[in-house]
C-alpha cells in the first residue's frame, strides 16, 4: 500500500510525529470535551508542528505537546460585591497561568458576561505563543470575570474591582504574573485594581500590572498599541509582495479600542477603512474612517458604553446594514477586530469571491479553522492574530521596562520600538516557515516559532 504524503511537509501521514500529534489532540478532546474554542486553538497549532517533532524526537520522548497543552495553574474564585442599592451580587473570577517557561505569566483581564473558564483557557494558550513571538521574556496567562461593567456606576465598578483584586493579589507579582487590561478593562478598572492592590500590599509595585494611566507609570501609545501593531504587521505582509497600505481599502469589524488604533494608523499611512461593525450590524463609509472627527468619535462611543455602530451611521450619514457582517464588502484588506469566530466558512467564501488577497487577524481567533483552510486554499494571505495583535502585550512589556528603569519614553520612542518588534515577528516567522518547508505561510510560521521558543525552555528545565 502506498504511503500517504502530506504535500506541505513532505512527511508520511503515518509517521511517529503524526501519530503523536493525533494522540495528543485526541486526549485534549477527551479531557476538555466541552471546550470547543480551546480544542479549536489546540488543533490549529498542533497540526503545524509535525516537521518540528520529526526533527526533534526528544520532544516526543519527553511528551512536550501534552505538557504544552495543559495549563500550569487554573484559578477560579468568587467575587462578591455590593451594588448601589445595597444588594450583594456574586460573580466568578478566573486567572489561568498557562505557561511560565520563558518568563512570568503575562496576559490581560477581561470583564464581560461571555467570560468563562473555556474562554480564558483558550486565550491563555494563545497568549503563551503570542508572547513568545515578541521575543520578550514573558510567559502566557489570561484572566477575567463574567462581570459586565456596562451600565454600572463608577462606585459599582470600583467595589467589584476591589473585591476581585482581594483574591487575585495572592497570585500575581512582577516576577510571578503581570496582568493587564482587555475587553471591559480600561484605565478606570486598572486604576481601581492597582489602587486596592497597593493598599493591601502597602508597597508601590507599579510593574505588577500594566495598562496604567500616565500619571502613575503608564506608557504612551499603550491604548493604540494593539491596533498600531496590527497595521505594522499588515504593512510587512504587503511589503513582502511589493505593495503598500497607501491607497488600499480596508474592511474592518468592531469599533472598540483595537479598531480605533487600526483606523488611526491606516489613515496616517494613506489607507482607507470603509467598514466598522457592532453587535447591531455594520456601517459602510465610502469616504473612509479617516478624519480626526470620525476617529475621535470611536473613543466617544467606547467611553460612553454605547455598543450600537448605528450611532456612527446617524452622525456621519453613511449606510447602516442591520444584523449583517461586513464580509461581503469589496476591499483590498480584511481586518477582523471584533470577536472569536466572526468569519465562518460562508463569510470566507464571500471574501474569496470578492478577490481579497490579504486578511490580517486583529481579534483573538476571529476565523474558524474551516474558514482559514478555505481561504488559504484559495490564495488569501492570512496574518495570524497571535502574531498580528502582539503589539498590545509588547508595549505592556515596554511599560514594565520603563517602570523598572524609572523612565518615561516619548511617544516616538515607544512607537519605534513597537514597529521594530512587529517587523521582527514577521521576519522570524517567515524565516522559520520557509525553513520547515511551508513557504510563505505565516500561520505555520507563527505556530512553529512560538512553540519552539517555549518548547526549548520547557525541555531545558526538565519535567514540571
Amino acid at each position: 500500500m502506498k504511503d500517504t504524503i502530506n504535500p506541505k511537509t513532505n512527511l508520511k501521514e503515518d509517521s511517529i510525529s503524526h501519530r503523536y500529534i493525533k494522540s495528543v489532540i485526541d486526549k485534549v478532546k477527551k479531557i476538555n470535551n466541552n471546550e470547543e474554542k480551546f480544542i479549536q486553538a489546540v488543533e490549529e497549532v498542533l497540526n503545524s508542528l509535525e516537521p518540528v517533532l520529526s526533527r526533534y524526537p526528544e520532544y516526543i520522548e519527553t511528551n512536550i505537546l501534552e505538557r504544552f497543552c495543559e495549563p500550569e495553574r487554573q484559578i477560579v474564585f468568587k467575587v462578591p460585591w455590593e451594588d448601589d442599592m445595597g444588594n450583594i451580587k456574586v460573580n466568578r473570577g478566573f486567572r489561568i497561568q498557562f505557561n511560565g517557561a520563558i518568563g512570568p505569566y503575562k496576559g490581560g483581564l477581561r470583564f464581560h458576561p461571555s467570560v468563562d473558564l473555556e474562554t480564558i483557557k483558550f486565550l491563555a494558550f494563545e497568549q503563551t505563543l503570542k508572547n513568545a513571538l515578541t521575543g520578550l521574556p514573558i510567559g502566557g496567562g489570561k484572566g477575567g470575570s463574567d462581570f459586565d461593567p456596562k451600565g454600572k456606576s463608577d462606585g459599582e465598578i470600583r467595589r467589584f474591582c476591589e473585591s476581585f483584586i482581594c483574591e487575585l493579589y495572592k497570585h500575581i507579582g512582577k516576577d510571578i504574573d503581570i496582568p493587564a487590561g482587555d475587553i471591559g478593562v480600561g484605565k478606570k478598572e486598572i486604576g481601581y485594581l492597582f489602587g486596592y492592590y497597593r493598599r493591601i500590599k502597602g508597597t508601590f509595585e507599579n510593574s505588577v500590572i500594566t495598562g496604567k494611566d500616565l500619571s502613575y507609570g503608564g506608557s504612551l501609545i499603550r491604548p493604540e498599541s494593539t491596533g498600531f501593531g496590527i497595521v505594522y504587521f499588515c504593512r510587512e505582509i504587503l511589503n513582502h509582495f511589493k505593495e503598500d497600505i497607501y491607497g488600499k481599502t480596508v474592511a474592518l469589524s468592531g469599533f472598540g479600542n483595537v479598531s480605533w488604533g487600526v483606523c488611526k494608523k491606516i489613515a496616517e499611512l494613506g489607507g482607507k477603512v470603509i467598514t466598522l461593525s457592532g453587535p447591531d450590524g455594520y456601517i459602510y463609509d465610502a469616504k473612509g474612517v479617516s478624519t480626526k472627527e470620525k476617529i475621535d468619535y470611536l473613543i466617544e462611543m467606547r467611553n460612553s458604553g454605547r455598543d450600537k455602530i448605528e450611532d456612527y451611521s446617524k452622525k456621519f450619514n453613511v449606510p447602516f446594514f442591520s444584523g449583517e457582517k461586513p464580509w461581503k464588502v469589496k476591499a483590498d484588506i480584511i481586518i477582523p477586530c471584533a470577536i472569536e469566530n466572526d468569519i465562518d466558512l460562508n463569510s470566507a467564501k464571500d471574501i474569496v469571491k470578492n478577490g481579497v488577497k490579504y486578511l490580517c487577524e486583529g481579534a483573538n481567533m476571529p476565523c474558524t479553522n474551516e474558514a482559514i483552510n478555505y481561504m488559504r486554499e484559495n490564495g488569501v494571505i492570512i496574518g495570524p492574530f497571535k502574531a498580528a495583535n502582539a503589539g498590545g502585550v509588547a508595549v505592556s512589556v515596554l511599560e514594565i521596562s520603563q517602570n523598572n528603569m524609572k523612565l518615561s519614553w516619548s511617544k516616538e520612542e515607544v512607537d519605534l520600538k513597537l514597529n521594530e518588534i512587529m517587523v521582527n515577528i514577521h521576519k522570524n516567522i517567515v524565516s522559520i516557515s520557509s525553513q520547515y518547508g511551508f513557504g510563505y505561510d505565516l500561520i505555520s510560521g507563527a505556530n512553529i516559532y512560538g512553540f519552539m521558543k517555549v518548547a526549548k525552555a520547557m525541555y531545558m528545565q526538565g519535567i514540571y
